[in-house]
């Protein structure tokens, strides 16, 4: 087994995957002390479980065209939030931040909309629908907690960061999916295959940047830590199931905190936790945003 081979292979279709090791390579590095010959041992097993674990799910396996669909439907969400930012003008968002930032992913999630659709499409399927969104989390009240979401800039702030964050776990979580479809019943060639999973991750790695610089602007550190700090992190408890599993410390069956330092110091859970994102499943999505923003009928 070539490690680097399947490094290059993956960067094949997640651009972004140097940039998230280069980031925390220092934990990475660090399972070398375990000692040298046991880590090259273990190597192929550690990284195979590190990536498993970054990608999979362990529900049945969804076809293609529901994962594209369940994507449209996060996709729908995050569009109509940002339009509805974007009407506001600068009565919500500041000329600033909104020639900066948000003008440019209002037109990202516009596009990833078009795309899937179009994607789904040429499949022969039919792309769901947009549902009945409340972006305030009233299930159609339009005043539920987040009432304020589009007159008052700190909500609207925090509200993005959610769904951004579950966003990018989102998409994260159904990578094996589609990788499980290559030869699904819809038909799917090899090359078109390899369209959807390249079209996926770089939606992934956009969302990515999203969150990261929503991060940013809210004077945060733009990776996510744990669970424990995520409260901190929004305000918003009614979320906190957005960041279910954030709190892992333990990689490929490896305890990252037990990991030390040239120094000789362990790492810390806040470093252990933010050295990896977690994946969510397509159920625990669907049951956050059915719960939370998308109206019940």
């Amino acid at each position: 087994m070539n490690l680097f081979n399947i490094i290059e292979e993956i960067e094949n279709v997640d651009p972004e995957v140097y940039g998230r090791i280069s980031e925390r390579r220092d934990v990475i590095k660090n399972i070398t002390s375990f000692g040298s010959k046991v880590a090259l041992a273990a190597m192929p097993f550690a990284v195979g479980a590190i990536f498993k674990k970054a990608y999979a799910q362990s529900s049945s396996t969804p076809s293609v065209v529901a994962i594209l669909n369940y994507a449209l439907t996060l996709e729908y969400l995050e569009s109509t939030f940002y339009n509805a930012g974007a009407a506001k003008g600068t009565a919500l968002i500041p000329g600033a931040a909104a020639t900066n930032y948000f003008n440019q992913v209002t037109r990202d999630e516009n596009n990833h909309v078009t795309f899937l659709k179009a994607v789904i499409t040429s499949l022969g399927a039919t792309p769901v629908s947009a549902p009945q969104f409340d972006l305030t989390a009233g299930n159609g009240s339009g005043a539920g907690p987040f009432a304020d979401v589009l007159t008052n800039y700190s909500t609207f702030l925090a509200v993005a960061q959610v769904f951004e964050d579950t966003g990018v776990r989102a998409y994260k979580g159904q990578a094996e999916n589609i990788l499980a479809n290559k030869a699904a019943a819809e038909g799917v060639k090899a090359g078109l295959y390899q369209t959807v999973l390249t079209a996926a991750l770089s939606i992934h790695a956009v969302e990515a940047r999203h969150a990261s610089a929503i991060r940013s602007i809210r004077g945060l550190t733009p990776w996510i830590t744990s669970t424990s700090t995520l409260g901190n992190d929004t305000g918003i408890a009614l979320v906190n199931a957005n960041f279910d599993g954030e709190q892992n410390v333990t990689q490929g069956g490896v305890d990252v905190t037990t990991l030390k330092s040239v120094a000789g110091s362990t790492t810390s859970v806040s470093i252990a936790t933010a050295a990896f994102d977690e994946p969510l499943s397509m159920t625990q999505v669907l049951a956050i945003l059915v719960g939370s923003f998308i109206v019940n009928k």
